[in-house]
């Protein structure tokens, strides 16, 4: 009797052996498909669709940084506080903050929220706390992947963990959702990135992006860009991509010939001809398939393509060209930065700390300090232009005939007319010194308490209407607000931003 026992026990071991085999021998991993043509004058605006003129004239731009449900949460937190606020302006109109929201960037952590929002615009409001934020996204993750039934998946070619989280985010929150769904809404342009492990390139999700790559954007899963952009090395696999760059035509802007066919570019244009090796990288189609990971890599805080495309408004104008936001007379930039600065004590023992915490600071210092650095990039570029817009102004420099001019008084005479207002919003916002204590101290994961989702929620409005920047924009754009309804949650550091008003 025991001898049969073994034998049907080994039968069963059997059975799912092939099956895993089976599995593993039909498992593909998702590929995206070419474009056979892209036409080279296409243009794509950074602007929300629908927009009036005068809604026009002022590009608003979020910035959502990484760090896992810390950031989805935190993130959240602000397009929360925009969503419950309402101003009214000079002209007396009275409208949401959101309502006038035309980019929203997100990486890794962020990169959920801006897709979610993206797809769902305000019945996120209703959902996305337990479809995501207080779901134990990370234990999901881990139960799948020792799920015998995935193991022939995760042995196949190009399908790794990053592809069963993608199914996983489909099932929780994106429902299969594509590109094409985003574009068929009338809210904000999305844009999430991630890296090329191969080069660090930072991987945009835009169609400009994918065009250079010959590939079509709106029939890319949702999921599978969120995966891509939070698949922390090691811990998930790379999410693999196929380039078809070289095969459609598709050529170099026009605009980009007059930096790359010149020794001494305009200063902004030099910082980002970088980018522009990126994108001929992608485009002369050496390169078949991209492996991409965490976005927050190459850029933390999703906010190297506004610099970018700051420094190439800059250039271009100095170079005599027009720019697709010459009309813009207000940028506002809005960077949810959710980097934690846990404390430590090791610089109270003489004994160092073990291999595994050396390897994770050692890798995280110096993505939070390039962030930091970008930060502080962008308000040497906002303090630029308000400097060099001053010095247009003066009768010295107006007086100047344009042929005895040179290249900083042409620089100074074509400078952006736009304003740009840099608002951070970080736990370094909120005032509450325990409160901050304790959001530094919160882990980078896709799995937090309830009580830490909420508490992030909060701090992100306090943060945001406590800003000096944010009250700086109310008070030049001669706006106030009138309304902050009361939050879902209260505020544990005792000062609800439901009832705080800047600028009144």
């Amino acid at each position: 009797m025991k001898r049969v026992d073994r034998v049907l026990s080994l039968s069963r071991w059997l059975t799912l052996l092939l099956t895993v085999c089976s599995l593993a021998a039909c498992a593909t991993r998702p590929v995206n498909p070419p474009l056979e043509h892209v036409a080279d004058d296409k243009v794509y605006s950074f602007e929300r669709k629908g927009q009036n003129e005068a809604q026009a004239k002022t590009l608003v731009a979020l910035a959502f940084s990484g760090g896992g449900t810390r950031a989805a949460a935190f993130s959240y937190g602000v397009l929360e506080a925009l969503n419950r606020t309402e101003f009214i302006n000079s002209n007396g109109k009275q409208s949401r903050m959101i309502d006038h929201v035309d980019v929203i960037t997100g990486v890794s952590g962020g990169s959920f929220t801006a897709l979610a929002y993206g797809l769902y615009g305000d019945k996120l409001f209703d959902q996305y706390e337990q479809k995501f934020l207080k779901r134990n996204v990370q234990g999901e993750l881990i139960s799948r992947s020792l799920n015998p039934i995935n193991w022939g998946y995760l042995s196949s070619t190009g399908w790794g963990r990053s592809e069963l989280a993608a199914d996983l985010y489909d099932e929780i929150l994106f429902d299969g959702a594509t590109f094409d769904d985003l574009d068929r809404k009338n809210g904000p342009v999305i844009a999430v990135s991630a890296t090329d492990l191969a080069t660090g390139s930072r991987i945009m999700f835009t169609h400009s992006n994918f065009d250079a790559m010959c590939t079509d954007l709106g029939a890319f899963r949702l999921s599978r860009a969120a995966a891509a952009s939070s698949a922390v090395p090691v811990v998930l696999s790379p999410l693999t991509i196929n380039n078809y760059g070289g095969s459609c035509g598709k050529k170099m802007p026009l605009w980009f010939s007059p930096f790359l066919n010149t020794q001494n570019p305009p200063r902004p244009a030099a910082r980002t001809l970088e980018r522009i090796q990126e994108l001929n990288g992608l485009m002369n189609g050496g390169e078949p398939y991209l492996h991409l990971v965490d976005g927050g890599i190459s850029d933390n805080l999703g906010l190297r393509g506004g610099l970018d495309v700051f420094n190439w408004m800059e250039a271009l104008r100095e170079a005599g060209y027009k720019t697709p936001l010459d009309h813009v007379q207000q940028i506002i930039v809005i960077v949810v930065n959710s980097m934690s600065t846990p404390k430590t004590d090791w610089n109270r023992s003489e004994d160092p700390p073990g291999t595994i915490p050396i390897l994770v600071k050692a890798a995280g210092v110096p993505i939070d300090r390039y962030s930091n650095e970008q930060i502080e990039y962008l308000r040497d570029i906002e303090a630029r232009w308000d400097m060099m817009r001053s010095l247009r102004d003066l009768p010295a420099i107006q007086r100047i005939n344009s042929r005895h001019s040179n290249g900083a008084l042409e620089a100074i005479r074509k400078v952006p007319k736009a304003k740009i207002y840099t608002i951070n919003v970080s736990f370094a916002g909120v005032p509450d010194a325990t409160e901050r204590d304790y959001l530094n101290q919160l882990p980078t994961s896709f799995v937090l308490s309830d009580e830490a989702v909420d508490r992030l929620r909060s701090a992100a409005g306090t943060a945001l209407f406590n800003s000096p920047d944010f009250q700086q924009l109310l008070t030049d754009s001669h706006a106030r607000i009138v309304e902050t309804p009361a939050a879902s949650k209260p505020d544990p550091s005792g000062e609800n931003p439901a009832h705080t008003t800047p600028g009144s």
